[in-house]
This record gives C-alpha cells, sequence and structure tokens, in this order.
C-alpha cells in the first residue's frame, strides 16, 4: 500500500493509498494490539524489527497500520561511526531488513534507529541515517523514512537538515518538553513535516523529588489528565506540521517503576491514561469508565510532604 508525504497549502499531509490517512497512534512492543484497535487506536510504532512479521500480522487482522523501526546501533552502545567498514555491513544488514518486510500491507513507514542522538558525540551517525534512508527509497520506494529524536535540541536539528536530507519526515520523542514543541518548530524552520513518536506521562528525570532523591510519581488520573491537554494543546493545534503522534506506551513496561509511563498494569488492568487517549482518538469517552484516583494520602500527606514511616 503505498504511503506519502504531500504538500499541501497550509502544510503537509499523509497519504495512503492516495487518501488522507490520520493516525491514532501509540507505541505498542508487548501490548494488547486487540484492545487499541477497540479503542480507536489506527497505527502503531515499535523499537526493531525482531518480532516484526508477527507485529505486521497482526496488525494486519485488526486494521491497523505499522511504522517499522530497524534497529540501527547507536553510539552509546559501542558503535563507531568512523568506522567505514562496520557502517557498511550495518547498511547491508538494513537492506536485508527492508527487502523482508516492504510489500507487506500492514506497512505504514520506517524509523531509522531509535534516539541515535541520545549522547552521541560523532555526527557521522547522520550521514548513516541518510544513506539507509536513500536505500530504503532505492529498494522500496512506497514507505516514508524518519529517524527518532530525543528532546528538542537545536544541534542535532542542525545534524539533520546538513546530514539527513533524504528523511521524508523528522520524529521527536518528547514528555515534559511537548509545551515547548509549538515555539521548537517555530525557530527550527524544519521544512518537514513531523512525527511525535513518544509523548505522554511527564518523565521521571523531568519530576521533583523527595529529599532522598525518588522521583516523585504522578497517579493515573493525574497522567490521563497530561496525556489529554498535551494533545489537545500542543499536537492537535499544529497538525498540518505534526502529521502523526504516537502516545507511550500501550501496554506495561519497567522504567524507574512499573507503572510509570505504560498504560496498563502488570496484569493488563487499564489505567485512566487508556481512557484518555479512547477521547482523543474517538471524540468520546467510553462507556464504561477506567476508576479514578480522587486522592493518594496518609495522614492527609502527599509523596511531596516527604513521608517516612517508622519500622
Amino acid at each position: 500500500v503505498k504511503v506519502e508525504v504531500a504538500k499541501t497549502g497550509s502544510g503537509f499531509i499523509l497519504l495512503r493509498d492516495g487518501k488522507p490517512y490520520d493516525i491514532r497512534g501509540a507505541g505498542l512492543e508487548n501490548g494488547d494490539i486487540s484492545s487499541f484497535a477497540e479503542n480507536g487506536g489506527n497505527t502503531i510504532r515499535n523499537w526493531s524489527t525482531e518480532n516484526a512479521q508477527t507485529a505486521l500480522d497482526q496488525a494486519l487482522v485488526h486494521g491497523v497500520a505499522v511504522v517499522l523501526c530497524l534497529p540501527v546501533v547507536p553510539e552509546r552502545w559501542g558503535f563507531d561511526y568512523s568506522d567505514s567498514d562496520a557502517v557498511a555491513m550495518q547498511l547491508e544488514f538494513m537492506r536485508q531488513e527492508v527487502e523482508k518486510y516492504k510489500d507487506h500491507p500492514a506497512l505504514l513507514g520506517w524509523i531509522i534507529g531509535n534516539e541515535l542522538n541520545f549522547d552521541y558525540t560523532n555526527p557521522a551517525v547522520y550521514d548513516a541515517v541518510n544513506n539507509i534512508s536513500m536505500m530504503i527509497h532505492q529498494v522500496d520506494p512506497n514507505h516514508p523514512t524518519t529517524t527518532t529524536v530525543a528532546g528538542l535540541g537545536i544541534d542535532v536539528v542542525r545534524d539533520l537538515k546538513n546530514r539527513a536530507w533524504d528523511l521524508d519526515i523528522l520524529s521527536f520523542q518528547v514528555y515534559g518538553e511537548l509545551a515547548n514543541v509549538p515555539d521548537f518548530l517555530e525557530m527550527a524552520d524544519l521544512n518537514r513535516p513531523v512525527f511525535i513518536t513518544e509523548w505522554g506521562a511527564i518523565g521521571h528525570w523531568e519530576m521533583p523529588k523527595t529529599k532522598w532523591q525518588a522521583a516523585i510519581e504522578m497517579n493515573s488520573s493525574e497522567k490521563a489528565g497530561v496525556y489529554l491537554q498535551g494533545y489537545e494543546n500542543y499536537i492537535s493545534p499544529l497538525k498540518d506540521e505534526i502529521i502523526g503522534s504516537f502516545a507511550f506506551l500501550w501496554g506495561q513496561k519497567q522504567e524507574r517503576t512499573p507503572t510509570w509511563f505504560g498504560m496498563f498494569t502488570e496484569d493488563g488492568t487499564k489505567t485512566e491514561t487508556v481512557d484518555a487517549m479512547h477521547r482523543i482518538w474517538t471524540g468520546e469517552w467510553p462507556a464504561n469508565r477506567t476508576p479514578a484516583v480522587i486522592s493518594f494520602t496518609i495522614e492527609g500527606k502527599s509523596a511531596s510532604d516527604d513521608i517516612v514511616l517508622e519500622s
């Protein structure tokens, strides 16, 4: 199914099979794709090709499209982007992966590596990204390319503009920084459409801490409010520039805590963030709402009061 980016009088639009395609997206790796579709989602992004065939096949069954992430190795994992032989071997591996999945009808596009700018020092990584993008356009002219960037750095935007000019879409991953996206996009003057490939709960690195340096986590109802406000205030108003967004995370993940980013608990129970995404994707609240947290205190004190208990 051919997917392309088209320029309009006011910005950009994504076309799938010649028709405008409105992404209702989330990051999903091990989550339940049937519940995702039932709640109004239509597009997922992942982080590797390890289980790509299964992900694509399941997505097709549920009428869901997939932006497939090619596992380009970040510099922080020890990859040397000045090593031309290693870069060439990686390019060939990516070619093989693209050949495997390029004709799957659930495929929407390609993500060339995840957060390759995280702690990077060698901008040649984006020369490699550009060469992979050019290879994809040669091998698979039916699907657009992007790479995901951690945060809103002007330095990495400069590298993307100068070195990764072949990418169709630029993708940013932001949490508390989502409020800065409108000003950033105006300042960055990208002249390319944008995906927000991760957004959702405010990150643990962005939250206040207790006096013993534990990040204070919002409860699920507070997070649901952050999802709603984030989408309505900072993503939706920029639909001519942000042509797709993917909430993080449809499923459960251990990162700082077992509940920080996942919309579900470890046993698969929904949190109120699922209701928020249902509202964003369908325009209505689900008939059977998830329980809300009214308060969560000990003797009237909350986490920000640095509660200490005697053993």
